[in-house]
């Protein structure tokens, strides 16, 4: 299943519920915009390499568009257009006045040098800063970026267009970025397991926890996790599982990556070392939090998850077959447009804070967004409650509802 259609089939489900008429889920689902363009640049040694890069613009009848630049040699237009939309919701269910975009190139950064990169950068800006602004969409870091490609999008966009930080977040924090930033995603996904574990009625010392991914979002949740009393049994990354039935030593794990060239876990001896996929089926697990690559979880997997609750820190790791096998076991899925918001959230405060020119504490953007991330819970929540749905279907429902209610607002011009 494409990636784009499974977005659909759980935007379907939700409108069904809310009795959607075809014409408007048409509306609602169509992009506003697909952009795709040649990336060229000279390599170290000369070569010239050619690259395809995405830009698809969702939706903007609630704000300007917003979403990530992703640099993967998985990224194609239809997983481009699939995350743009998800982003679209993801901002509703949280209440931030934006759209939804996304954007990205098929490439292995990995396999570049950082000039290299630099350069790659530099040419996808040069070929989409006409349609990419701080009133009409504002990218941020994903996968494969960081602050660093945000610093060089932004100074390559400026060449054009003049100086306005805000036409991008995820900035280095010398360069107008957000205190907080970097761990909001991560910080989200600890602060919601623990709203959602407690509110099923397990202690956080009772819970014995897997983090697959342990890139940004991984490492962050994972020590916000242990210092909240969780037990994280296992992590992984491509280099393999790592797991230790007492509770991995989370502050070593984390020395042991950030000592790494690669921030990876590989030589991490610590512990017992398993092949990387084992981490989704191992028994003794109470909350999954698959934070890596979307489409992990599927039809032929799911029946091995022990875990009783899925928290998706990444985009759509759960398909929709394994969705509907889970949810009939009786397992609770913390759907991805709300666990890992908050990353959109802080990036949201980034970009108020470049318009107001005035810079807020680390503590008041933690305060603001455990504020904006417990309300979207407690709303989504409330909305499961009230019409006996699962948390995703309560989650896309109240985006639907709030993007439709601004398009309706908007009227046709």
């Amino acid at each position: 299943m494409k990636a784009s259609e499974a977005t659909q089939y759980f935007f379907d489900q939700a409108a069904a519920r809310l009795e959607l008429p075809a014409s408007s889920r048409e509306r609602l689902l169509m992009p506003l915009r697909e952009v795709q363009v040649q990336v060229s640049f000279e390599r170290d040694n000369g070569e010239i390499a050619t690259y395809l890069g995405f830009r698809v613009q969702h939706d903007n009848s609630r704000g300007p568009m917003k979403g990530g630049l992703r640099y993967h040699p998985e990224v194609d237009l239809d997983e481009v257009r699939s995350l743009a939309s998800l982003m679209t919701w993801k901002t509703a269910v949280v209440d931030l006045p934006y759209g939804g975009a996304k954007g990205g190139i098929g490439v292995d950064p990995r396999s570049l040098s950082k000039r290299e990169l630099e350069r790659l950068t530099r040419a996808f800006v040069d070929q989409i800063h006409d349609i990419v602004g701080p009133d009409t969409d504002i990218p941020a870091p994903d996968m494969g970026t960081d602050f660093q490609v945000m610093s060089w999008f932004r100074n390559q966009w400026e060449k054009y267009h003049g100086f306005n930080p805000s036409v991008i977040t995820g900035k280095p924090v010398e360069e107008y970025g957000a205190r907080g930033r970097e761990e909001a995603t991560g910080r989200g996904v600890g602060a919601l397991t623990t709203k959602l574990t407690k509110r099923l009625g397990k202690k956080p010392e009772e819970c014995r926890v897997a983090i697959q991914g342990f890139g940004n979002v991984g490492s962050h949740a994972a020590k916000f996790l242990n210092e909240s009393q969780f037990r994280i049994v296992a992590v992984s990354d491509v280099s393999g599982t790592y797991y230790d039935s007492d509770g991995l030593n989370v502050a070593d794990v984390l020395r042991h990556t950030l000592a790494s060239p690669r921030h990876s876990l590989e030589g991490y001896d610590k512990c017992e070392h398993l092949p990387a996929d084992n981490l989704l089926w191992l028994e003794d697990v109470d909350v999954l939090i698959p934070a890596a690559l979307g489409g992990v979880i599927n039809g032929e997997n799911c029946d091995k998850i022990s875990a009783s609750v899925i928290i998706e820190a990444a985009n759509g790791p759960i398909l929709p077959l394994a969705d509907t096998r889970l949810a009939e076991r009786g397992v609770t899925i913390l759907p991805d447009i709300l666990a890992n918001a908050g990353g959109v959230t802080v990036s949201y405060f980034e970009w108020v804070q470049n318009r107001q020119h005035y810079r807020w504490s680390l503590d008041r953007v933690r305060q603001e967004l455990d504020r904006t991330m417990n309300d979207a819970f407690e709303s989504v929540w409330t909305m499961a409650q009230q019409h006996n749905v699962p948390l995703r279907t309560a989650a896309y429902m109240i985006g639907i509802n709030r993007v439709r209610r601004a398009t309706d607002l908007a009227g046709m011009s």
